[in-house]
């Protein structure tokens, strides 16, 4: 049973994981356009930077508009005695209100907000995203929904056709249309090659509302409107995961928003950039982590009262662990190659990089350990732990960031993420233990550190050189695993071998 289980995340896994990577594989792209085509004329990294800190207010609002709702929905689903329509209408209805609230607030309020910003010469910058961020946030019950029925084709489909959107219209606003400026100035008349940031915006916009329309069947659904004592139960169980998910998203964006009051001026700005940029690179790590979520979080919910449920919970933290640390040794060893993603303004910020990409590490590995408070409805233990990590990068910023740059900022999520790891971790063994097991998880993370260092420390002027040496050194890391492992190895071979059988 809990084999059937682990086989059916790990082939959600691989859907929702699959659409992720491609898109964000595809949204890489955008990366060295970004940093490679935003003129001088439009900024330069500062530029870049101004793009870095607004994405980082919709991280942090997106949390605030969906309010914890969406594992608030999987978990009230997941009840007996509920209806699921009911427990979907009443979140999806009370989200889509709030974020409408929101757009009209701001947009009333709008200069006094643009002016607190230091966006006084581009309010609509502000709004914009405002209006971007709402749709988001009601998307993302109708993503929750097609999560809840397992419905991950029409889920990686309109995630990526998003992203392809994006990346088409990037494209042309970034190559085609500067040419055509010159060529047709009569039929380009609209275009400002100094406005490039705004069009980044407004590009997000249109894709934005347009993936709106792929849901109309699921808006349907939404007929059984509110079920006003749902609703009041719904928020006594989403306010701690509403503190959670704000100190959790800090975690990840406080650097970025607190950067350009920390740093004044255009000279913050480029540093925003460069370190943005930089960031970029790390990002595969939030991908593997963010595949696993939308696969895992409903998993856990609709399997807890398995009594072998924390054995796999426990199985799974392993393959994670080892899957993640994977992914940190590949990109730091092709680094001679994946630094060409960004501009050579940006490249002298890429030592961030893993370090960023260990953070994110230790904040996939506290998701995995923050079910044990959720599945027992004690959520507030997250929203305590996520505040004191949240303390912890804030402090490190406020500190360091005037004499160390971003650098602070990278060591600043590293402490923030690995505190409340450390912490979920101590406090769930007493409430909800589980069998994990961490000599062996240490003994991974020691093997993926001495081979990173091994690689940092081994000096070689040929790059093509340098990559073959660093080839081997990953698959040193492999083959540790697959000794290890053995039972891991022979069930990917044996699914292999059913997979092809059945081809």
């Amino acid at each position: 049973m809990a084999d059937n289980r682990l086989g059916s995340l790990a082939k959600q896994t691989a859907i929702y994981g699959l659409s992720s990577i491609i898109g964000r594989f595809l949204n890489y792209m955008l990366v060295p356009v970004y940093t490679f085509k935003i003129c001088a004329e439009a900024g330069g990294p500062a530029a870049y930077g101004i793009v870095t800190n607004l994405y980082a207010y919709t991280a942090l609002l997106l949390v605030l508009l969906t309010f914890g709702m969406e594992t608030t929905f999987f978990r009230f689903a997941n009840k007996e005695g509920i209806n699921p329509s009911k427990a979907f209408s009443t979140s999806g209805l009370a989200v889509g209100f709030v974020a409408l609230l929101f757009v009209i607030l701001v947009s009333v309020f709008l200069k006094p907000i643009a002016n607190a910003l230091d966006y006084t010469n581009h309010p609509e910058f502000v709004e914009i995203m405002a209006i971007i961020v709402a749709l988001d946030a009601f998307q993302a019950i109708l993503f929750a929904r097609l999560r809840y029925e397992n419905r991950a084709i029409k889920f990686a489909a309109l995630k990526l056709l998003f992203i392809f959107m994006s990346i088409g219209m990037n494209l042309f606003i970034f190559f085609l249309a500067p040419g055509l400026k010159e060529s047709h100035p009569a039929l380009m008349g609209w275009y400002e090659n100094s406005y490039q940031v705004g069009y980044i915006f407004i590009i997000n916009l249109i894709c934005t509302s347009l993936i709106t329309f792929g849901f109309i069947p699921e808006i349907k659904k939404l007929r059984f409107g509110i079920d006003r004592d749902m609703l009041k139960q719904m928020l006594k169980y989403t306010w701690p995961l509403l503190l959670l998910g704000l100190a959790g998203i800090l975690n990840q964006v406080a650097d970025k928003i607190c950067y350009r009051f920390i740093v004044p001026g255009e000279e913050g700005d480029r540093q925003l950039g460069i370190y943005g940029a930089c960031v970029k690179i790390a990002m595969i790590m939030a991908m593997i982590t963010q595949a696993f979520r939308y696969a895992y979080e409903p998993f856990v919910f609709s399997g807890h009262r398995d009594k072998n449920d924390k054995v796999l919970q426990a199985k799974v933290m392993k393959y994670f662990i080892i899957f993640t640390l994977l992914a940190f040794l590949a990109v730091v060893m092709y680094m001679p190659v994946l630094q060409y993603i960004i501009g050579p303004e940006y490249r002298v910020g890429l030592g961030v990089v893993p370090i960023v990409m260990m953070a994110e590490i230790f904040m996939g590995i506290y998701f995995n350990l923050s079910f044990w408070y959720k599945l027992i409805d004690e959520t507030w233990w997250g929203a305590i732990f996520s505040g004191i990590g949240c303390a912890v990068l804030l402090a490190i910023n406020f500190i360091f960031v005037p004499k160390y740059g971003y650098w602070a900022c990278a060591w600043g999520g590293f402490a923030g993420y690995g505190v409340c790891m450390v912490l979920s971790y101590l406090v769930g063994q007493k409430k909800a233990p589980i069998p994990y097991n961490l000599k062996t998880a240490f003994l991974y993370f020691a093997i993926a550190i001495a081979l990173y260092y091994a690689q940092k420390y081994i000096h070689i002027e040929n790059t093509a050189l340098t990559l073959v040496v660093n080839t081997v050194l990953l698959l040193v890391f492999v083959a540790f695993i697959c000794w290890m492992e053995k039972d891991l190895v022979k069930g990917i071979v044996s699914f292999a071998k059913r997979k092809i059988s059945k081809s």
